[in-house]
């Protein structure tokens, strides 16, 4: 192992970003992880699955992959360290919070239950989810007011393929106190609940016919430095951003000669993009790193306009974030969101 990675932690972002993934020497016992981890385990022992314990490992995302009755984590989850590198490039930690975390391992889980017992051959899962084998697509297009899928992940993550709809229908199903029954009694997704609820009873005693210990792609076998992996990632979301016209710049900045001496609309957009990203995402749910794209194509045309403020900074900053919203929200109904969990 190279000497610099005995100290990896310590390293700056330039020098960590430099080291291949398996340099890495990390597992799925830091204590953090591990906790979670066993409390998925709990959970489904009390749901009457103590039959099934699907394996985690680390990888560059999350995903269960078809056939494996496991969950891949990514690596970030791992240390703090590397928590905060991804932090840094990606704007947020997906899965950083226990709660967060927790979500997403029971929607994971129930990919991993899938495979483990092979359900999307029945021909009831077929009837209610869709077909399996449906080409799984780069982008989906959301219909956020759609009652027949229940809502677990943002995004509306259950509208994106037929397997994400049962592991989405598992996940809330699985969530402790989750009183589905009520919150889903007059929505057409009330029919597939109930459907697991019955699959699950059925299977509970059942030793799992796939038992395969197989993981793919760990961060072991992964030769990638990290600077690569991110580029990748960032290009992943960066994709297909929304257009920002010029008139709508010029409803909220101007290029009039009589607001010379205000600031720029490019110095305000940067000294609030963090703020104005967050909001937006939290509202639009998008990811925050594509939001912080469509901020970064306002502060570019904005220059090249040579815009600047002619109201107040709060209210400058109340009609950006509007019009921010319209755009990434325009971007989700456009069908651009990528598939990503």
């Amino acid at each position: 192992m190279p000497r610099t990675t005995l100290r990896w932690s310590r390293l700056s972002d330039d020098d960590l970003l430099d080291l291949r993934l398996s340099d890495l020497p990390l597992t799925v016992d830091h204590p953090p992880l591990r906790k979670r981890i066993d409390r998925l385990h709990d959970t489904l022992a009390k749901r009457g699955l103590s039959r099934f314990r699907p394996h985690v490992w680390l990888s560059t995302e999350w995903f269960s992959p078809d056939g494996v009755p496991g969950i891949a984590v990514p690596f970030y989850l791992a240390h703090p360290r590397l928590a905060s590198l991804e932090k840094k490039q990606m704007l947020r930690v997906e899965g950083g919070s226990e709660a967060e975390c927790a979500r997403i391992l029971r929607h994971e889980a129930g990919h991993a239950i899938d495979a483990a017992y092979r359900l999307h051959r029945r021909k009831r899962w077929r009837e209610l989810f869709g077909s399996f084998r449906k080409r799984y697509p780069d982008v989906y297009t959301p219909k956020p007011s759609s009652t027949k899928f229940v809502q677990h992940l943002p995004f509306w993550y259950a509208q994106a393929h037929p397997a994400e709809d049962f592991a989405e229908t598992f996940a809330v199903w699985l969530t402790p106190r989750s009183q589905w029954r009520q919150r889903y009694a007059s929505w057409p997704a009330l029919k597939k609940l109930e459907y697991v609820d019955e699959l699950m009873a059925e299977i509970a005693d059942t030793p799992p016919p796939v038992r395969t210990r197989r993981t793919v792609e760990p961060i072991s076998r992964t030769r990638t430095t990290l600077a690569n992996h991110y580029t990748q990632k960032k290009a992943h979301y960066a994709t297909d951003r929304p257009e920002v016209y010029d008139h709508e710049l010029r409803k909220l900045f101007s290029d009039d000669p009589r607001h010379k001496a205000r600031p720029t609309a490019a110095a305000f957009l940067r000294k609030n993009r963090r703020t104005l990203g967050e909001a937006v995402s939290r509202f639009s749910n998008l990811h925050p790193y594509t939001v912080d794209q469509v901020i970064g194509d306002m502060i570019d045309r904005c220059k090249q306009l040579r815009l600047r403020l002619t109201t107040s900074e709060p209210r400058a900053r109340h009609d950006a974030a509007l019009l921010l919203t319209a755009q990434t929200m325009n971007y989700v109904h456009s069908g651009g969101y990528p598939v990503a969990v």
